[in-house]
């Protein structure tokens, strides 16, 4: 699904926006006319994201931000408000990888940082704009998943169940508001040329991964106003939506 639909005058908000996916969904949004509020910890990153955005007459607002600041995501979500009023477009990308190790050699800190990042900061993002996009005419909300949070393959443990836990909060949500004007969908990448793809397979040749750029711009059609799906995951490597079953 790769249609770009006109985002003229929207406000998109993209955690992990200096590198990788985050990067390039930034610069497409943009593209297509929304104003990107880029959220990141890198500010070299996220400067060299502005530039490209601005060079190709787009607007975006940089967000130096570390998704462990609670309270700095709760002031992210009062200034979206008080500047804008609304927002009408979250793509929740940024996570950590933690280690690809057995689950008993895991150490705690490790443990602790994923779900912090993962989990805790997604649902605080969550929370922090929830209102925000309410106000929006068709607000659309995309969680970052990965296929990981259904193999459950071994040695994945930590980052498994993170994206377990990203995806239980994301239909909650979804099916909390499928009477209003909100869409809230999951996205499973797949496979994709970013740092995190190198550190988990590191003997893999990044020339036969799909390029964050080609990945990014599924996620254009996500954020479209007229899309009417929620509670459901685009999986790009099949290029399709389905939905979520219960163990029979």
């Amino acid at each position: 699904m790769t249609t770009t639909p006109d985002l003229s005058g929207r406000i998109a908000l993209v955690t992990g926006a200096s590198r990788g996916i985050g990067y390039n969904t930034a610069k497409q949004l943009a593209a297509a006319g929304a104003h990107v509020i880029a959220v990141a910890r890198t500010v070299g990153g996220l400067e060299e994201l502005d530039d490209e955005i601005k060079a190709s007459g787009g607007q975006a607002t940089l967000v130096p931000l570390d998704l462990t600041d609670m309270a700095g995501i709760d002031r992210l979500g009062s200034s979206i408000n008080d500047r804008w009023g609304k927002l009408d477009i979250l793509v929740a990308n940024a996570a950590v990888l933690g280690v690809i190790a057995p689950i008993g050699h895991v150490e705690a800190k490790v443990f602790d940082k994923v779900m912090a990042v993962n989990v805790t900061g997604t649902w605080r993002l969550i929370r922090s704009v929830d209102p925000l996009l309410r106000k929006s005419d068709a607000g659309r909300a995309v969680i970052v998943s990965s296929g990981s949070a259904h193999s459950a393959r071994a040695f994945w443990a930590p980052y498994a169940a993170s994206k377990a836990a990203v995806e239980a909060l994301a239909r909650s949500w979804a099916d909390e508001t499928k009477n209003t004007a909100l869409r809230v969908n999951i996205f499973d990448p797949g496979t994709s040329r970013t740092a995190m793809r190198a550190l988990a397979v590191p003997g893999e040749d990044p020339a036969t991964v799909t390029h964050p750029s080609e990945t990014a711009s599924h996620i254009l059609g996500m954020v479209d106003p007229a899309l009417t799906r929620t509670g459901e995951i685009y999986q790009i490597r099949e290029q399709r939506w389905v939905s979520h079953q219960k163990p029979a």
